[in-house]
């Protein structure tokens, strides 16, 4: 038996140290190829295609593209999963609907992106939508452009919604029910004892969820192919930066650094490689930068509770 758990130890150890060994790889070999194009003007200028075929500029547009769909989405994905893991793991016990509903969950989650990107731009195309986006002007019976940070970040979140469900609602069935029950004790109704014991101590899932549905955001391409556009720059007003113009930027195409990235490499436009792999760098360094926020976050929060 002690044999059996050693070496089951050193297994799992092993797989912890190749997992960590392939994640630093992956970013010692993005650093090497990417921090030599990394500087100020590469950072603070938007891209631009020039006659050759060639990729100039930064990536400004892109990265602030981003920054807004990352925002975007989570706001609109956090809140609708946590309500739902609440409702299946506080109220729904095992009722047939409680359960048809967290098979829907599995199946959403297991549906490719590209498909849920297809089904955005069809949805969002129709006319009645259009102020989501902008109307095609020429076309008999009205069509909306079905492409916009608002299209693309209500279908970013419906894309992590199943993921960021599953971790939150396997939090709070972690919170021993004792907790609970010290609560009633009180006099404590379920609603508040929901939001003042359970979820406070299910931080850590919740933030887990969160990071998440940040990764997978920032990092998909086929939802800003189909519903952003992914163009290199803001296809609305040009000084966009300009709380006038916010509106119809948020309603305009636009790209995030996965489609510059694209659009960099050698498989597409803009035939910049080295670009691509800066591109790619900023993208990890973000996305480690959300976890580390997060989890800060997250331990501030439990310091004050």
């Amino acid at each position: 038996m002690m044999r059996k758990n050693g070496l089951g130890y050193w297994l799992c150890l092993t797989s912890a140290v190749i997992t960590l060994c392939l994640c630093l790889g992956i970013i010692a070999f993005l650093f090497a190829k990417g921090a030599p194009a990394i500087n100020w003007q590469f950072l603070t200028e938007s891209p631009e295609l020039t006659l050759d075929q060639g990729l100039i500029g930064g990536i400004l547009s892109p990265l602030v593209g981003t920054l807004l769909l990352t925002t975007m989405g989570i706001l609109l994905a956090l809140p609708w999963a946590a309500a739902m893991a609440i409702y299946l793991s506080e109220y729904g016990s095992d009722k047939w609907w409680t359960n048809l509903l967290r098979m829907g969950n599995d199946v959403l989650a297991g549906v490719p992106t590209i498909v849920i990107a297809l089904f955005g731009l069809i949805l969002f195309s129709y006319p009645e939508l259009s102020f989501l986006s902008m109307m095609v002007e020429g076309v008999e019976g009205g069509r909306a452009f079905g492409r916009s940070f608002f299209v693309a970040a209500i279908t970013m979140a419906v894309m992590v919604l199943p993921y960021v469900c599953r971790v939150i609602e396997e939090a709070i069935r972690a919170v021993p029910f004792a907790y609970r029950e010290a609560s009633y004790a009180l006099g404590v109704s379920k609603w508040r004892t929901i939001r003042k014991v359970v979820l406070p101590a299910a931080g850590t899932g919740i933030m887990t969820g969160t990071i998440l549905g940040i990764g997978r955001i920032a990092a998909d391409v086929a939802i800003v192919w189909f519903c952003l556009g992914a163009t290199l720059n803001f296809s609305g007003p040009d000084n966009w930066w300009e709380p006038g113009n916010w509106l119809e930027t948020l309603r305009s195409a636009g790209g995030t650094l996965t489609s510059y990235i694209y659009n960099a490499s050698p498989a597409g436009a803009g035939n910049a490689p080295a670009k691509a792999y800066g591109a790619a760098l900023v993208l990890v360094v973000m996305i480690l930068l959300f976890n580390g926020a997060v989890h800060y976050i997250n331990r501030l929060a439990r310091m004050r509770s």
